[in-house]
């Protein structure tokens, strides 16, 4: 199966207004992620508030997204949770509101072993079936995705590739050692390692940051990989600038900024400090003017 995407995928946010979900505000923010060459859009992750998020909304931005994108890019749902049969549900789902494919993460919490890790992702994408991809992001969950597991996995028809977001870049080199590279794709899930990512052959990354600089992100692939370092410095001082907080807390300051919804988000996440979110727009429009 040929690569859902390569280059910048979006963690696209969720807006809200008054604790309801914003959905002409989501709409203006896809509209914008496309036209800024961004190559996929990922809906109900990590970035999107999923915790939080009631089914029936994670159903209604799905389909709002894909509505709205009208087959102009990849629409990526993410269903994974720590329940295997609620997982399944939401992924059938997915596939009947017309997701290109779906985004498992591990099971947290209730976490398992490897082989339970196989059986999971198995069952869901053999139920599903649409392409699968992976996400390691053992800083949340607890759970390491072993290369010997996503080795097993990629024999799987469906699951096509993983969502690496360790910053582990002897990992990356097992994984891309081991597989065959052109049928399963690897993602950076740390905007910070973009380059390196790019460097090692990844096929593109899944962003929170290139929810509103897609185009800037999109040019590190598409541009001379000798300019990649030059081109990235100052997206590098943006990133710094958002390390104050955790994620979805800063870039949610900055879609704010740019129009796409209030600066509104769910508890157990609260706005960022006053000062902090001063000196986060700041580096903003440092960044914009090419400082």
């Amino acid at each position: 199966m040929a690569h859902i995407f390569e280059g910048t995928g979006v963690a696209i946010t969720t807006p809200f207004v008054n604790d309801e979900v914003n959905y002409e505000a989501l709409k203006k923010h896809v509209n914008f992620l496309i036209e800024n060459n961004a190559k996929s859009i990922v809906v109900n992750g990590t970035t999107a508030e999923n915790p939080t998020l009631t089914d029936d909304e994670k159903s209604q931005i799905l389909k709002t997204v894909v509505e709205e994108a009208n087959g102009r890019v990849p629409i990526i749902a993410g269903t994974g949770t720590n329940n295997t049969a609620k997982s399944v549900k939401a992924s059938v789902e997915a596939r009947e509101l017309g997701a290109d494919g779906i985004m498992l993460i591990t099971p947290y919490y209730n976490k398992t072993n490897q082989r339970g890790l196989i059986k999971h992702f198995e069952t869901i994408a053999n139920e599903a079936k649409l392409p699968v991809i992976l996400y390691n992001v053992p800083s949340r969950t607890n759970l390491f995705i072993d290369v010997e597991t996503v080795v097993e996995l990629s024999k799987n028809e469906y699951i096509v590739g993983i969502k690496d977001a360790t910053d582990d870049m002897e990992y990356v080199k097992a994984l891309k050692d081991q597989l065959n590279m052109d049928e399963f794709a690897l993602y950076s899930g740390n905007d910070g390692n973009v380059v390196e990512y790019i460097e090692r052959g990844g096929h593109g990354i899944i962003s929170v940051i290139a929810n509103v600089i897609p185009g800037a992100y999109q040019r590190l692939f598409d541009d001379d990989k000798a300019n990649l370092n030059d081109n990235f410095k100052n997206i590098q001082t943006l990133l710094n600038a958002l390390e104050v907080d955790v994620n979805p807390i800063p870039i949610k300051v900055l879609t704010a900024y740019e129009g796409f919804g209030n600066y509104e988000l769910r508890l157990p996440l609260v706005p960022m400090l006053d000062e902090d979110k001063a000196e986060l727009e700041k580096a903003y429009e440092a960044y914009k003017r090419g400082e």
